[in-house]
């Protein structure tokens, strides 16, 4: 099945989109979990500044 797809332009364009689809998963997932972190280290920063602690 995958070597029909691999002769056929239509397949390769199938095959191609969605190799491109998880790169863009990958990059996007990695900067949620980085942007989250940061953004939940200044939340709990400004957190114990209002609070006094």
């Amino acid at each position: 099945m995958l070597t029909r797809y691999w002769h056929d332009e239509q397949g390769l364009a199938t095959v191609e989109y969605a190799l491109l689809l998880a790169l863009i998963v990958g990059v996007a997932l990695t900067a949620w979990t980085t942007l989250g972190s940061k953004v939940n280290s200044v939340i709990t920063e400004a957190g114990s500044e209002i609070l006094g602690s």
